[in-house]
């Protein structure tokens, strides 16, 4: 798998750490539901998706990339400081 850094341009997957989801957090004023779930109840689609990569092995970016989880293809990437996060928060209700 090749990823583009907006830096370095195209390089091999293993010069990158993945970190996970690009997911926006909750308020920080937001219940412990909220909380919850973001850190816990995670969706795991299959299809476009906007991940968080860090350039470990070269100019140490992160690097919002946007990734089909199915076929693995690449549909963008942009420094993650300039990139709007792709996802809100889960917005799941939990039950007491």
């Amino acid at each position: 798998m090749r990823i583009t850094c907006p830096i370095c341009g195209e390089r091999d997957r293993r010069e990158f750490t993945y970190r996970g989801a690009a997911l926006g957090a909750p308020a920080l004023e937001a219940g412990i539901e909220a909380w919850h779930a973001q850190v816990h109840l995670r969706l795991n689609p299959a299809g476009s998706l906007a991940e968080l990569w860090h350039h470990e092995m070269g100019c140490g970016a992160w690097v919002q990339v946007t990734r089909n989880t199915a076929t693995h293809e690449m549909l963008g990437s942009v420094l993650a400081e300039d990139a709007d996060l792709a996802m809100p928060a889960p917005e799941t209700e939990v039950e007491p």
